[in-house]
């Protein structure tokens, strides 16, 4: 995945741009607002983390830029405001997500992850043992029978299937179907799961680990 980093403090932008490269990203620095809008022009990336409080040109601007022309790279907006009116606003600027300094580099991971698999060219169909999942109508078949799903679970589903049998992390499952990984409670995803598994029947596709979280996995014969 190819990441466009802006970020004007240096040393910040420098252990980011390392810790993300050690971890198999491609990564390209600006420091700038107008160096970023003129790197925007001229490559094409797959997610771009975007500091707010800029030189010459403010992450605003930059994102503002970026959506008037067309560009729909996703966005990871970085900020120390931490209040619920300025995250609206950074989303309502086109950012796609939000993060408060200071940050845990984990969850940076874990939203690039949950970007990519949005940003990535999702089959209408997919397919796992005999689940099978249709995007385009929202709907859910095991063994060729329709399965009803709550909006929530449809989304836990969907975030399994995407992950290809990895594991989805429960703050991953929090920030993508519940909206935040600061959601009052972990034991939403527990009960999503329980009932999920319910209407899924036998035999069970979802595997729990500790400290892990949640994959697909082969029914067993």
């Amino acid at each position: 995945m190819r990441l466009l980093l802006v970020e004007d403090e240096a040393d910040l932008a420098q252990s980011l741009a390392e810790g993300l490269s050690h971890d198999g990203y491609q990564v390209s620095v600006a420091g700038d607002g107008q160096v970023a809008v003129q790197m925007l022009a001229e490559t094409d990336f797959d997610v771009m983390i975007l500091d707010r409080d800029l030189p010459l040109l403010s992450g605003d601007a930059v994102c503002r830029v970026a959506r008037a022309q067309g560009l729909d790279v996703p966005v990871i907006m970085l900020t120390a405001a931490a209040s619920v009116s300025d995250r609206v606003e950074g989303l309502d600027l086109g950012a796609d997500d939000y993060l408060t300094k200071p940050f845990a580099y984990v969850e940076l991971l874990a939203r690039l992850r949950a970007l990519g698999r949005r940003a990535g060219s999702t089959p209408t169909i997919t397919e796992f043992a005999d689940l099978r999942l249709d995007t385009a109508r929202r709907l859910v078949e095991r063994g060729g029978r329709p399965v009803g799903l709550t909006q929530k679970e449809y989304g836990v589903i969907e975030l399994l299937l995407a992950a290809g049998g990895g594991f989805v992390t429960v703050d991953e499952l929090l920030d993508e179907v519940w909206g935040s990984a600061q959601y009052n409670t972990r034991g939403v995803v527990k009960t999503a799961i329980y009932t999920l598994r319910k209407r899924l029947g036998e035999p069970d596709l979802i595997e729990a680990i500790s400290g892990r979280g949640y994959r697909l996995v082969e029914p067993t014969p």
